[in-house]
């Protein structure tokens, strides 16, 4: 069993990390981080620098924490965390949760919505953090 948490180098991804290294020390199992980007991109905000991960969850675990990072290339961001959780045989998934308008919500699919409907084991969303 492990924790899997999709991560972004952003506030909502280190909220959405924080309460993954929380959730993994009290089941005392280990942590995957999921990074996805997109496949061929020069320049993509959303990759994550595995040193610089690999500081932050030290500086957030001051106990240490088994922990493994993979960085993913896909298009579909639901399909790359979903696939990561059923090969890890995940006990939890852990994924941020931005703010949108209602018309937003309509117009565009959601990463997080599919995540939630179609992981087979429980999934915990965090808010993104108030300015």
């Amino acid at each position: 069993m492990t924790v899997i948490v999709g991560y972004l180098p952003n506030k909502l991804g280190r909220a959405a990390l924080q309460q993954a290294i929380a959730e993994a020390v009290l089941r005392g199992v280990p942590l995957k981080i999921l990074n996805v980007s997109r496949p061929g991109a020069y320049v993509d905000a959303s990759t994550a620098d595995a040193e610089e991960l690999g500081r932050l969850v030290a500086e957030l675990t001051p106990g240490g924490l088994v922990h493994e990072f993979e960085q993913v290339g896909e298009e579909d961001v639901a399909e790359a965390v979903l696939a990561a959780a059923e090969a890890a045989a995940a006990s939890l998934i852990v994924i941020g949760l931005r703010r949108r308008s209602p018309v937003g919500k309509l117009i565009m699919g959601s990463s997080a919505q599919r995540i939630l409907l179609e992981a087979d084991c429980p999934v915990l969303a965090v808010k993104e953090p108030r300015a």
